[in-house]
């Protein structure tokens, strides 16, 4: 991961200066690709060590059940007999992951914490379908949401599918415009739900 970082900036730094938004153009496109779903490879490695393979690939850290250390090291991923490691917690601050990417979230039964945290891909559509992906409505029990600006109060309240989420932290979301009245009709599908809000 570092290799093709130190590769690509030199392109966006040769003698001539390129168009206007070509090296962030760069940036998109390889982000994109970074978040293609491999079925294939999910089939081959199971659920938990694709989608591990997807977070660090994006920048994000994982954490395994039964382990205290978060993974941030794609090379250095455990091996071991299919299965075995299962991602228990998800953190994905300052990551690439996209909507894109969201069907390696399919099949991970023991996830009890995500933290979404500066990821300028994330929208309402993303936490949509967090919210829709059924292992995750049992597993999932913590999530935070923090200086994510393309999540407005919609997609907030599509959490409420999320039936066993017991805390909710939002912080620094100026997309989120009706505070009171989306909490409101969050704690009335959850009423379990413990919510801090850090907003304006």
């Amino acid at each position: 991961m570092v290799l093709l970082g130190k590769l690509a900036q030199p392109v966006c730094s040769l003698g001539k200066l390129p168009p206007p938004g070509a090296c962030r153009g760069f940036w998109g496109w390889l982000n994109a690709v970074f978040n293609k779903v491999d079925y294939e490879r999910i089939q081959a490695v199971g659920p938990d060590r694709a989608a591990s393979e997807w977070l660090l690939r994006c920048g994000a850290l994982v954490r395994y059940q039964g382990y205290q250390k978060w993974q941030q090291d794609y090379s250095g991923l455990p091996t071991g007999p299919l299965g075995k490691y299962k991602i228990e917690a998800i953190d994905a601050t300052e990551s690439c992951i996209m909507y894109r990417g969201f069907d390696y979230l399919d099949g991970l039964e023991h996830v009890t914490e995500i933290k979404l945290q500066k990821c300028i891909y994330i929208q309402d559509e993303c936490l949509q379908r967090l919210s829709e992906t059924k292992s995750l409505q049992k597993s999932l029990l913590q999530l935070k949401i923090i200086s994510c600006g393309n999540v407005t109060d919609k997609g907030i309240i599509a959490l409420h599918k999320l039936m066993n989420l017991e805390y909710l932290y939002l912080s620094d979301l100026p997309g989120i415009r009706q505070k009171e009245t989306t909490a409101h009709i969050l704690q009335q599908a959850l009423p379990n739900l413990r919510l801090e809000l850090d907003l304006e």
